[in-house]
């Protein structure tokens, strides 16, 4: 007998599959409410077109230009939401403090549209005020010229900066004189950046669009692609009718990689139906990534010792080392520990294995699940161990594919955007430009935090994001951005960060993907890199927002001109045309050979993977099996009553952006003050679906609470909980990171649930 729930307001079961015509009616709302409906068909057709712009909604690679339409809902509301008709003009703000508008959600301040003109706080009216462009450049450089030191300055890039803006960012922070470089990476991916290099001598993933017509399997774990990678279900829609197994590792049910009806599939759309995605669904519980891919490796190796030639031995002897010792790891780790720890049973995983052994090609793609985890380094390579195990490097239909969210947070870090540069791009830098850059490493985002909290940083520019607020501990970073002497923001809207003022603030509009950039030269394009590697041009035809909207390089350039008196870098000729940046990128990066010339062909061109090609940047020349030690995280606090929770996104949401309060997959509507919990957890907690409960952190020295939020039930693994992001920032404290690559442990956070109580 089902049991009987009470009603919740705003939640209610969703029945259909993702995508079909609720993606189609989503799509439809979207356009009425942000654009002109005769402007937006035009623009919306121009999204990941050879002669339009790339869509900032995910960073999933286009795939040929056989379709009649190359975006997804959720890029369509990205779009929308950027080019939307509605503007924060400086009468809007003259009527709004500071302190009022910081009362309201990022959600209500991005929906009040884009912004117009280059601000500057006053303290004295608590307003946002336009601010001539000059005379906040001339400012800047004041504050920054008279720092103690360099290092007291923090530049901070988001994911959807192109390569040429970024590239000059890091050109200005460099010959500025600091390497402190936090960037939004550092929040999601950044174990990939660090566990990847130590295994296969690149951090970055193998695969390509073509990979996932020959592959025959892939195993997916920790990602939700129906709302952080939307294009990517075209891809797993065309390989499941393929019939090509698609194993699923994740706490959570999620509806899309359940079941998908393609919008441009005319059958399915025409009779109401869908492809089943997953073929195996495991609910892994949230951090027992680790055992789990131990629980499959180890099951390989026993089926390998009794059925033997299931190993690419081959392989293993010619382009690997470490082989033996991982062996006896995995030998030595006990199922009673990985059955514990992960939730799923030795069988499970034994079945897992079996149909590894029989795939000749697999794929393994995985998100922030993997990554967001006190251990998330280790889980890297622990999915790059297993891919080694059978060969899936270097052939077709094979490989590791990291799905990074920002449209080009990829493109960033190859351009420069890293707080640990190597040599050899220094002495490129010093060669070129004739400044020496400083050679210490700076700081990550959460590094760049603690040094605001602490007073050693002084100042902080930020080229687009939503930085305070993207990270954990508010409690600890909202504070922190005050205090400081100067913050800039680069962007296109409000967010809550640009409104904790510091002593002095500047908010600078920018031109958004969609618009016409015109400079000296004419029209520019940008180019930008997606997760598989292809660097492409992205270029935008409508209107600005605003006549007083500059581009990103502009006011990179502008700002580093005014900042550094003796410059030795013509920024003035860059910002004229983009295409002298390129050459200069190619000049000092490797791997962009004719760059101007091969943007110029649709679809662009992919950078050196030498892993593709089975040759390993590692120091040994090989690539490096791991040990990962147990198969727990460190959760510091143990005990019965001790969950784990995860951090997620919503289907409305694109990271901190939040385009509506709708999580229509999840059965959620209207509202985001939600814990996620299994019947299994509530009943031992004495809990109902619909019962107000505060969340509390079972961190050891830690107090942060959430109160007053409603319990569900819902279908996610037993011992795990789940929450929205950022809402739940709160109670994640900033130093609860991977200590190896210093990504904030946003999926895995031990907690106690209890009721909340009432008081009269």
């Amino acid at each position: 007998m089902t049991k009987q729930r009470r009603s919740v307001p705003g939640v209610h079961p969703y029945d259909g599959p993702a995508g079909g015509w609720g993606a189609l009616k989503a799509t439809a709302i979207a356009v009425r409410t942000q654009m002109d409906n005769l402007t937006a068909p035009a623009t919306l057709l121009r999204t990941n077109q050879p002669d339009g712009f790339d869509c900032p909604g995910c960073a999933w690679p286009d795939k040929e230009k056989n379709s009649t339409f190359q975006f997804c809902e959720n890029g369509a509301k990205a779009v929308t939401w950027e080019a939307t008709s509605k503007r924060v003009t400086p009468e809007f703000l003259a009527a709004n403090t500071v302190t009022s508008l910081l009362q309201k959600s990022d959600f209500e301040l991005e929906g009040y549209g884009r912004l117009t003109h280059p601000l500057v706080y006053n303290k004295e009216t608590d307003t946002l005020q336009p601010v001539e462009w000059e005379t906040a450049f001339s400012r800047i450089a004041e504050i920054l010229q008279n720092v103690d030191s360099p290092d007291e300055v923090e530049f901070y890039t988001s994911g959807r900066a192109s390569n040429e803006a970024a590239y000059l960012f890091q050109l200005f922070a460099r010959e500025f004189g600091t390497n402190n470089f936090p960037d939004c990476s550092n929040m999601c991916h950044e174990a990939t950046s660090v566990g990847l290099p130590q295994s296969i001598g690149i951090g970055k993933g193998t695969v390509s669009l073509d990979d996932f017509d020959d592959t025959e399997l892939i195993i997916s774990i920790g990602h939700n692609p129906g709302t952080n990678h939307p294009r990517m279900m075209g891809t797993l829609h065309e390989v499941a009718r393929r019939n090509v197994p698609i194993i699923v590792f994740n706490p959570l049910r999620e509806r899309a990689l359940e079941r998908f009806a393609d919008p441009q599939n005319v059958i399915e759309m025409a009779t109401y139906t869908s492809t089943n995605i997953a073929s195996t669904y495991y609910q892994v519980k949230a951090g027992g990534d680790a055992a789990a891919l131990k629980g499959i490796m180890k099951a390989l190796l026993e089926l390998n010792a009794s059925k033997g030639n299931l190993l690419d031995n081959d392989f293993i002897a010619e382009h690997t080392q470490g082989f033996e010792v991982f062996a006896a790891d995995m030998a030595s780790t006990s199922w009673d520990d990985i059955e514990k720890e992960s939730g799923l049973t030795r069988e499970s995983l034994t079945q897992v294995a079996t149909l590894y052994a029989k795939s000749k090609a697999t794929i393994v793609t995985y998100g922030m699940g993997v990554t967001q985890h006190n251990k998330g380094t280790a889980n890297v390579r622990l999915i790059a161990d297993l891919l080694l195990l059978r060969g899936n490097f270097g052939k077709p239909g094979a490989g590791i594919c990291p799905l990074r969210g920002h449209s080009n947070v990829q493109g960033n870090r190859t351009v420069g955007i890293t707080e640990k540069p190597s040599a050899a791009f220094l002495e490129n830098l010093e060669k070129v430009f004739g400044f020496v850059p400083p050679k210490e490493h700076g700081h990550d985002a959460v590094k760049a935090m603690e040094a605001m909290a602490e007073g050693r940083s002084k100042a902080l520019i930020c080229l687009g994001g939503n930085f305070a607020v993207a990270l954990p501990d508010p409690e600890k970073c909202f504070p922190a951005m005050k205090a400081l002497d100067l913050s800039v923001h680069v962007g296109t809207k409000l967010n809550r960060s640009h409104l904790l003022v510091a002593k002095e603030t500047y908010v600078f509009p920018c031109l958004g993907r969609t618009e016409l950039d015109l400079q000296a030269s004419g029209r520019q394009a940008i180019t930008v890199e997606d997760s598989m590697s292809m660097v492409h041009a992205s270029s935008g035809k409508l209107k600005p927002a605003s006549e007083f909207l500059l581009s990103e390089p502009d006011i990179v350039g502008r700002m580093a001109k005014a900042t550094i008196p003796h410059t030795k870098v013509p920024w003035m000729e860059l910002v004229a045309d983009y295409s002298i940046i390129r050459d200069l990128i190619e000049k000092t990066i490797p791997g962009f050979d004719k760059y101007n010339e091969r943007i110029a062909i649709p679809g662009g061109f992919r950078m050196p993977l030498p892993p593709t090609e089975r040759k390993w940047p590692t120091p040994t020349g090989k690539a490096i099996f791991s040990v990962f030690d147990g198969v727990t995280e460190d959760l510091v606090v143990e005990g019965e009553d001790v969950l784990r929770m995860i951090t997620l996104r919503s289907h409305d949401q694109y990271n901190t952006t939040i385009y509506a309060l709708d999580d229509r997959y999840r059965g959620v509507f209207g509202r985001r003050d939600i814990l996620f919990m299994s019947d299994t957890d509530l009943e031992k907690r004495g809990l109902e679906h619909g019962d107000l409960v505060d969340i509390e952190t079972a961190v050891q020295g830690s107090k942060l609470r959430l109160e007053n939020i409603t319990v569900i039930a819902y279908n996610i693994s037993e011992g795990s909980v789940g929450a929205y992001y950022p809402e739940a920032n709160v109670l994640i404290p900033l130093d609860y990171i991977d200590k190896e690559s210093g990504t904030p442990s946003y999926k895995s956070l031990p907690v106690r649930v209890v009721k909340h109580a009432v008081t009269a």
